[in-house]
């Protein structure tokens, strides 16, 4: 392990770990079995309504693509087992051994064929690709990547996250590159409203998702959230339902690519809207809004299709 040396204001030597070590690395392969139930329960857990008959009933049963973002905290039919999520950003957590909570910046999913919504197998190993150093007192991020591929290596889709460490900064490592996403200073193109239920955190938990700041309240308080929160790829998904209900109605198969900022939590039991700019050819800019506060839940979105 390579370590520098810095000397603190009250004279003492402290250790200070080069995060560039761990690009390259990677966990163990994973795999998650799943069936059509799984799939619908996705759906729900994402807002499916009602009227949604293809995001609940096997017959007609499409996965909304952000079901292969699920890999990423999954622990529910993972082999080998965990109990708790697993991220390549843990090999980050393990070294730096933060006191204060990790963050998840944002999540990107690019797909490469339409998902199998009756069953399927998931095969994947998480990999640190980069490392980026925000600078002394201001902390580091750690950028990681996921090929999910079927049980025949076909590639279906590949995922992207930022995960920030406060307390890993200053290390000589190069800084995060800017987005190049503008959100338009002018009203959107479409506004689609919708609400995250009371028990929304908890119905998304079953997907895989067992991080306890979603479900225990002492914990969470712990973690200085006055409750338990919706997990980011949540409200990832919902975007993502309520963006192809208003840009490709019925043809969830039609996104190629989703990427967004996770700006600020959400609380379960909130109406949200999201916010859709249409830059182009099969290009749109979004935002996810908490109709409570006016903030920003996810930003700088960008979604693609075909």
């Amino acid at each position: 392990m390579e370590q520098l040396q810095e000397r603190r204001k009250d004279g003492y030597l402290m250790e200070k770990i080069d995060l560039n070590q761990l690009i390259g690395a990677k966990m163990e392969p994973r795999y998650l079995e799943y069936n059509w139930r799984d799939v619908s329960l996705y759906n729900l857990a994402v807002g499916a309504h009602k009227e949604d008959l293809a995001y609940y009933y096997e017959k007609y049963l499409k996965a909304i693509p952000t079901f292969g973002a699920v890999p990423y905290w999954a622990t529910v039919n993972v082999r080998p087992y965990q109990w708790m999520p697993l991220p390549a950003s843990m090999l980050a957590d393990q070294l730096i051994k933060p006191t204060i909570a990790f963050l998840n910046m944002d999540h990107e999913i690019i797909m490469h064929r339409p998902i199998d919504a009756i069953k399927g197998t998931f095969q994947w190993q998480d990999q640190i690709v980069d490392v980026y150093d925000r600078g002394e007192g201001r902390g580091a991020v750690v950028r990681t990547k996921i090929d999910v591929r079927d049980e025949a290596g076909n590639p279906v889709c590949t995922n992207y996250s930022c995960t920030f460490f406060h307390e890993a900064g200053g290390f000589g490592g190069h800084p995060r590159p800017k987005s190049g996403v503008e959100i338009p200073d002018r009203a959107p193109d479409c506004v689609a409203a919708d609400y995250i239920s009371p028990v929304q955190n908890l119905l998304y938990r079953l997907t895989g998702d067992t991080n306890l700041i979603h479900v225990d309240p002492e914990y969470a308080r712990s973690m200085k959230f006055d409750q338990p929160i919706v997990q980011g790829l949540c409200s990832f998904g919902f975007a993502c339902r309520m963006i192809i209900d208003s840009l490709t109605p019925g043809e969830p198969e039609r996104m190629t690519r989703m990427a967004a900022a996770m700006s600020s939590p959400l609380l379960p039991g909130t109406p949200v809207e999201t916010h859709i700019w249409k830059m182009g050819d099969r290009l749109a800019y979004f935002r996810l809004v908490d109709q409570e506060t006016g903030k920003a839940v996810l930003n700088r979105g960008e979604f693609e299709w075909k």
